[in-house]
């Protein structure tokens, strides 16, 4: 693996791991179900997983680094308009 590819998932895990939080915290607010925001969370969770194993493996690097930016920018706004 590049460094690069390793450089980057690990963006995407510092970014994504607060997004997770934010997706379970609006998840109850709208809900107030906490089986709905446990399933928020696994669901965010599961696809930062994929798309990391992506990034590691198989995606270019242009896609790569717009999808650590894309994450990072909706972290920011959601953390933000809270």
């Amino acid at each position: 693996m590049e460094t690069w590819r390793v450089i980057a998932t690990a963006l995407l895990a510092a970014a994504g791991l607060p997004l997770v939080l934010v997706v379970m915290a609006k998840v109850r607010d709208r809900t107030q179900s906490s089986g709905q925001v446990a399933l928020g969370g696994v669901v965010t969770f599961t696809l930062l997983v994929v798309v990391g194993v992506l990034m590691l493996t198989v995606l270019p690097g242009l896609a790569t680094w717009l999808l650590v930016a894309a994450v990072a920018a909706a972290v920011s706004v959601m953390l933000l308009a809270s």
